[in-house]
């Protein structure tokens, strides 16, 4: 080690060489990452979807679980299974182990499926897919008073824009009805022309098929062949033909029955700041920029609302890019911040080429842990910024060490390279291990699981690579760039300023920190007690009710949701009931806050409702915080309040979303249930 250090001590060019590559490779890395609000998991769940129209959940649990679940026991890697038997589907998850090759385990759970050969003949094809981590980055309403056909097809086209945007990878429709296409047959029809249900039902059957049939190699190439016959509209379904008669003529599903081209017959009822509405979402995924995602939404949003139909608006209901962007700067100021404090300290007491060179040192150690971010896919969010604020007041410590050491030679024996060389290897060992010690603390949270855990494992690697790097700046950097440091020979007035506070250091340190510390050391026995006593003290603290822990806390969000569940059976006139009770205390909370700030104060941005028979939603997007005199949590107790008691309500839940990071995964709800209370599973 010791030759190493005088090798780069007295090698400047390579030294520097090293300190630019190191930042170079690092900036690449840097504006290469991807940005995102949290973190994106991978949970390694495969899901197993299997459709038995009409089954009872005994009948789909013994004739698809069961064999499916068989099919898969002797499956490697494979960490759990959990089943779901319910009316008409059935639905398995089968969790992989964390270090599989998802895509070869997707295709070795579809291909033990397929060959299954003793599934009921008529369920559906069963669905093989990989449960991937999602959050919502940007919700836009799409409004209007207008007929329902029109409102979906321009959020389909506003859906189908925004997936072609850079950046975007996922966009869902929120609260829209399903189209359907209802055909009504007429008894009296179908006795005129002689035909029966299943005769009018295998036509058109047959007149909705989309399938492969083959292919035919010819002198030119294969050529594949394919079936298509899908009738997707009412004239399509009334030109089916059912039977053809003497004479040329044909009876046509049109000439006895009466073909509606409509919604499912669903009672459901969404709007959004009072105009019926559907909402497009932005949904993160693996690899996405949230920084380049929002540019481009917005950007998008600006330019669609000029060609938007007559009675529909585009609105931006919730923005998640604006809370990286406000918490990304608080962390940036205050990394920046401290980066100024620490060199206006270290310049009080060490020579300024001292300070500026621990203070690169700095930026050198975290543009080394940059270069291997992407690499351990860890992209820049709120817990990376997190890890870099938390390391610089370790990264800067073993540059200080080893700095004032060189500093303190350079004054003893006339300074040069012989004295960087010196004091760098005189510190080298105890540095080293500082920087190990604090290595090992963070190492464990790389080798532990779950989905909390996962969090934490970007501290820790950020942790691990920033002292990496800095323990290279220090010990082979730093010394090449102070071995030209000479003992000063005349002092001004800051020099005469610095040392004199570095000679108080100095004399604390010689005089009184000494007398304390051979005070400890004689008294062995009363030093180790009052230590220990002070641990234990601690230990009750911490575990008593005294002190609060959460593991992830939550952080107050922006949004309060109000969920009334409603028991099976409830008229949907009474829903529609509970949703005006909900807009009327929502008029009436802006009311009193508008009243009490003189319309000084802005509360609510935006206000969502869905009413179904058997739930009412509302979600109130509240304004920024500084356009606000209430906090989220006094307006969500306000609002309950203005609600007032719903009777017949099985619950009533006004809450604030957390924007705990652990509880941010769209995993099914299904998942989230059955992973903690399951009633069986295997290994």
């Amino acid at each position: 080690m010791n030759r190493m250090i005088a090798w780069w001590a007295k090698n400047t060019v390579a030294a520097n060489l090293l300190m630019f590559g190191i930042m170079l490779a690092g900036a690449m890395s840097f504006f290469n990452m991807e940005r995102e609000v949290w973190p994106t998991l991978r949970v390694n769940w495969v899901e197993v979807t299997v459709a038995w129209p009409g089954a009872a959940p005994q009948e789909v649990e013994e004739q698809i679980i069961l064999r499916i679940e068989e099919s898969l026991s002797d499956l490697d890697n494979i960490d759990r299974v959990r089943s779901i038997a319910s009316e008409s589907v059935a639905l398995v998850y089968i969790e992989a182990d964390r270090s599989v090759d998802m895509d070869r385990f997707i295709n070795d759970v579809k291909l033990r499926v397929d060959g299954i050969s003793t599934l009921p003949s008529d369920i559906e094809p069963p669905r093989v897919r990989e449960i991937l981590t999602r959050n919502e980055l940007i919700r836009v309403g799409v409004s209007g008073d207008v007929d329902e056909r029109l409102l979906k097809r321009t959020a389909e086209k506003v859906r189908d824009e925004m997936a072609l945007l850079p950046g975007v990878s996922i966009v869902e429709l929120f609260g829209a009805r399903n189209e359907e296409v209802s055909i009504e047959l007429s008894e009296q029809a179908m006795r005129r022309y002689g035909l029966t249900f299943d005769e009018v039902a295998t036509a058109i059957r047959g007149s909705s098929i989309n399938r492969s049939a083959g292919s035919v190699r010819t002198s030119t190439g294969d050529v594949q062949l394919r079936v298509r016959n899908l009738a997707d509209s009412r004239t399509d379904f009334e030109n089916i033909i059912i039977r053809q008669v003497p004479g040329g003529g044909t009876i046509r599903v049109g000439d006895v029955a009466l073909v509606i081209d409509g919604f499912e017959d669903v009672d459901i009822q969404a709007s959004l700041n009072g105009q019926h509405a559907i909402l497009v979402q932005v949904m993160t995924a693996e690899e996405m920029n949230v920084v380049k995602t929002s540019k481009s939404v917005l950007g998008y949003l600006e330019e669609a609302r000029e060609r938007m139909p007559e009675g529909i608006s585009l609105t931006l209901y919730a923005d998640e890019s604006k809370a990286y962007y406000d918490r990304m700067e608080t962390i940036s100021k205050s990394a920046f911040y401290g980066l100024i404090l620490v060199f206006l300290v270290l310049i009080i007491s060490l020579r300024p080429k001292v300070a500026l060179w621990v203070t690169v040192g700095i930026a050198t150690a975290y543009a080394g842990a940059f270069i291997f971010l992407p690499t351990n896919d860890v992209s820049l969010n709120f817990l990376s910024l997190f890890a870099f604020l938390l390391v610089i007041g370790v990264v800067v410590d073993d540059a200080i060490v080893v700095g004032e050491n060189i500093h303190e030679e350079a004054e003893n024996t006339g300074g040069g390279l012989d004295a960087a060389i010196l004091g760098t290897q005189l510190v080298a060992k105890p540095v080293i291990y500082a920087v190990a010690t604090t290595m090992i603390v963070f190492a464990p949270w790389l080798f532990l699981s779950g989905i909390d855990v996962e969090f934490t494992r970007h501290i820790s690697i950020i942790v691990i690579a920033a002292l990496s790097f800095s323990l290279i700046e220090a010990l082979f950097i730093l010394p090449a760039h102070l071995s030209h440091m000479k003992p000063r020979e005349k002092l001004g007035r800051f020099g005469t300023f610095q040392k004199r506070i570095a000679s108080s250091i100095t004399r604390f340190a010689q005089v009184t920190y000494r007398r304390w510390l051979a005070a400890a050391v004689r008294r062995r026995g009363l030093t180790a007690s009052i230590f220990l006593a002070g641990f234990i003290i601690s230990v009750g603290i911490s575990s008593s009710s005294w002190l609060k822990f959460s593991f992830m806390p939550e952080v107050e969000s922006e949004q309060i949701s109000v969920n009334v569940t409603l028991p099976e059976g409830t008229p949907y006139d009474r829903a529609l009931e509970i949703l005006a009770q909900l807009q009327q205390a929502e008029k009436e909370l802006e009311a009193e806050v508008n009243a009490a700030s003189d319309g000084e104060s802005q509360l609510v941005e935006n206000w969502y409702t869905r009413a179904r028979a058997d739930s009412v939603l509302a979600l109130v997007r509240l304004a920024p915080a500084e356009m606000r005199d209430m906090s989220a949590k006094e307006a969500a107790d306000r609002l309950r309040i203005l609600i007032g008691e719903i009777p017949d309500a099985e619950n009533l839940e006004v809450a604030i979303r957390s924007t705990k990071a652990s509880q941010r995964l769209s995993l099914p709800s299904i998942i989230r249930i059955w992973i903690c209370c399951g009633p069986r599973w295997m290994t």
